[in-house]
């Protein structure tokens, strides 16, 4: 089930065929010359492996920014002798002509080459070379496979002026391809004769001419023993066209489905045509017929359309041709037509805009070929899951996933599917989801963001990962999500709610994260990043959300990460710490972030002596005044002086104000606070704190240690104890109740 699908771990397989391309030196190959990729001459790989390498290496070139492709990693597939292939996949700019040309020893049974639009006409003649073996082929998409060059007079000079003009290739068919059966030409080229293209081919089973224009089909009757499935998807039809078709008895699947929004279209399906269809092609088990319009009315009348339960018998259909079906279809496409709307439809799977179910059915029948269709199929999706409740949801989301992946490049898809994933991660679906596929979220949403610089999919991927645990669910991908986060904030030209978004994210993934990783992100230039953000703010005079998270991510990346700290100083952080005093004096919160990380910055010795001057002294002195958020803005002045006393007064290397004057105003401000106050502030060490401890060269230093220590145990007991005990605290305060220097009312809180 699809539950289970999602949820088991990788098969062994899998995690192999990844490491191994990942790490292609040092496993499978050698580098001849430094740039070669070589294989090892003692290595023997059946298909079922080689067919995975190659299938999986062109999926993570498509959807893996950080993986590497390499120039001549199809030559390692070039001999029979070592590895064979039997059924690969390549898709859009990953292949090119040589690389085809390097496998063209292989017996390949299947080969899909979809939307590569870098082959030319030299991969036709490599095609021959499969001919022998050839059981499926797709040209889907490969809009220049019949074009060759051609090179007019041949001579340097000449060149220059007349660059290489596009022929297309008149003379070539499949002849020789005598096992070919399953055949996709979809988006063919026009000027290609399709017919003496096709005439060679003996019996085939399956043939797609999607988005080819065919005046006349008459030559499919050849294949009326053995065709049982026809894709005719945006083919203008007329009445010669549906004559030919009943004529083809074999067929199982007939795809006549368009997109209503492509072009004019003169065909109007009609009973007439439905019953031809249904009393001729005996065997049908599934009919597309999307985005046409119905020329005359087929459904039965209304009063005997609502009644009863909803059945898919054919006797009861609510559109009358099908009741002369023998059995329900397995699919019926109506995706854009009005009949998907009807009570009774014989189908078990129906493609329509109705329901859920109808929506999703669409999605998954469209996706590979018809991004067009599917980016209109996830856009009601996304209204279904914004307005009312998913009740697939697991399958909801996989099917976005794919599409997102499959479609990296289209903008209507990643648009509406990053939008659509927003709804469909959000809190109230999360017990449904598994780490696995959550990750997969991830993937596709900074694949999203990597590719688009569009407001719109950057806005939508950006809001999907606040659905997210952070730092948490984000861990796995750290680097990555903060490289795309600070690219979107370094933009010239910002706009506001990306923007608001984007620094929340970054606070957020540098809050209760080891300091390696702040570190890390610090080298990326986070700390300049912000405080450009700030200067920008400035100068607009505001002070809003913005302006506020980038100094709480200040706050937390500075803790207890001196390079960041002194990153800080170096880049004029002090100038504009007193510059937004001066322009925001009412503003609570933007105090206390910004003195939690001069806080932060005092903790770091080597830093100290840069604030040790009269206009920030004064500054942090006149501070431990303020009533702002509660406690918090004195408390993190007077911890910002208490480190500072604490280099004793030697290190006080200013006239005015008087260091005792300071010490005087300490104490006062300690004092008036409520010891039981709730705290707006967070912990992960005490050690900062508890160096303040043994000394006793500033007893107000020691005095502001303790007293921040008892009202954290005593106000979140089950939080702080432990760590007070963890980090070695008691037998500090039980030297400090002896010590002689210390004030009593510290040793009373002490004990």
């Amino acid at each position: 089930s699809l539950e289970m699908a999602s949820d088991s771990p990788e098969s062994l397989m899998t995690l192999c065929t990844d490491y191994c391309l990942r790490n292609l030196e040092g496993t499978l190959c050698y580098l001849l010359d430094n740039e070669t990729l070589r294989l090892h001459p003692d290595i023997f790989l059946p298909s079922e492996i080689c067919d995975k390498l190659v299938n999986e290496y062109v999926e993570l070139v498509k959807t893996d920014s950080i993986f590497e492709p390499h120039e001549s990693f199809f030559t390692l597939f070039s001999d029979p002798r070592s590895t064979r292939l039997a059924r690969i996949h390549l898709r859009e700019q990953i292949v090119q002509d040589q690389d085809l040309e390097a496998i063209r020893k292989q017996d390949l049974v299947e080969l899909y080459l979809t939307n590569c639009e870098k082959l030319t006409a030299k991969s036709l003649q490599t095609l021959v070379s499969f001919s022998h073996t050839l059981i499926s082929l797709s040209l889907f998409g490969c809009c220049n496979i019949f074009y060759e060059e051609e090179n007019p007079g041949g001579c340097e000079d000449d060149c220059l002026v007349n660059p290489t003009r596009q022929v297309l290739v008149k003379d070539f068919t499949f002849e020789g391809f005598s096992r070919l059966r399953f055949l996709n030409l979809g988006r063919l080229i026009e000027g290609v004769n399709v017919e003496t293209l096709l005439r060679p081919l003996a019996s085939l089973a399956a043939l797609d001419l999607s988005g080819i224009q065919l005046n006349d089909v008459g030559f499919l009757t050849q294949w009326k023993d053995s065709l049982v499935s026809l894709v005719l998807y945006n083919m203008d039809l007329s009445e010669e066209h549906i004559q030919v078709i009943a004529q083809l008895r074999k067929l199982r699947h007939l795809d006549i489905s368009r997109d209503h929004l492509s072009s004019y279209y003169k065909f109007k399906l009609t009973r007439r045509v439905l019953n031809l269809f249904v009393e001729n092609l005996v065997n049908l088990t599934s009919l597309d017929i999307s985005g046409h319009t119905m020329l005359e009315n087929c459904t039965i009348p209304s009063m005997e359309e609502k009644m009863g339960q909803t059945s898919i018998e054919p006797a009861k259909s609510s559109i009358a041709p099908f009741r002369g079906l023998k059995r329900p279809l397995q699919f019926l496409g109506l995706f854009e037509t009005s009949l998907c709307r009807l009570t009774h439809i014989p189908a078990y799977k129906v493609s329509g805009d109705k329901n859920e179910e109808q929506v999703l059915n669409a999605i998954e029948a469209y996706t590979e070929h018809r991004p067009e269709i599917t980016s209109r199929a996830i856009n009601l999706l996304f209204d279904i899951a914004r307005i009312e409740r998913c009740s697939q949801l697991l399958r909801a989301l996989q099917l976005v996933i794919t599409a997102l992946k499959c479609h990296k490049d289209d903008k209507n898809i990643q648009v509406t599917g990053s939008a659509a994933l927003f709804y469909l991660t959000n809190s109230e679906y999360r017990m449904e989801q598994s780490v696995k596929l959550r990750r997969q979220v991830i993937q596709v949403v900074l694949n999203g963001m990597e590719s688009y610089q569009e407001v719109t999919v950057q806005r939508n991927c950006c809001l999907t990962l606040c659905n997210f645990s952070i730092p948490e669910e984000l861990e796995f991908q750290y680097r990555r999500v903060n490289e795309l986060l600070l690219n979107i904030l370094n933009q010239s030209r910002q706009d506001e709610s990306i923007q608001r978004i984007a620094v929340h994210l970054c606070n957020a993934l540098v809050c209760q994260v080891d300091n390696d990783h702040k570190e890390a992100v610090g080298k990326m230039g986070f700390v300049m990043t912000m405080l450009k953000l700030i200067q920008k703010k400035l100068a607009d005079k505001t002070c809003d959300q913005v302006m506020e998270f980038s100094w709480s991510a200040l706050w937390n990346i500075t803790d207890e990460t001196p390079d960041n700290c002194e990153m800080f100083l170096n880049y004029s952080g002090m100038k504009l710490f007193l510059e937004c005093l001066k322009e925001f004096p009412e503003k609570q919160e933007l105090h206390r972030n910004m003195l939690g990380l001069l806080g932060n910055v005092a903790e770091v010795k080597e830093l100290r002596p840069q604030l040790m001057t009269s206009q920030f002294i004064s500054v942090f002195s006149n501070l431990l005044e303020s009533k702002a958020d509660g406690i918090e803005v004195s408390y993190n002045a007077c911890g910002v002086l208490s480190h500072i006393m604490f280099d004793g007064p030697e290190a006080w290397g200013i006239c005015e104000p008087h260091r005792e004057e300071v010490v005087k105003r300490m104490w006062a401000a300690i004092q008036s606070w409520d010891i039981n106050s709730r705290r707006n502030i967070n912990y992960r060490s005490f050690e900062p704190i508890l160096r303040l401890l043994p000394q006793g060269i500033s007893p107000v230093s020691q005095h502001w240690a303790t007293w921040a220590l008892y009202n954290l145990v005593s106000v979140y007991p089950d939080k702080y104890c432990p760590l007070l005990i963890k980090e070695g605290g008691i037998p500090l305060l039980k030297d400090m109740i002896k010590m002689a220097s210390a004030r009593q009312e510290t040793k009373e809180m002490a004990r």
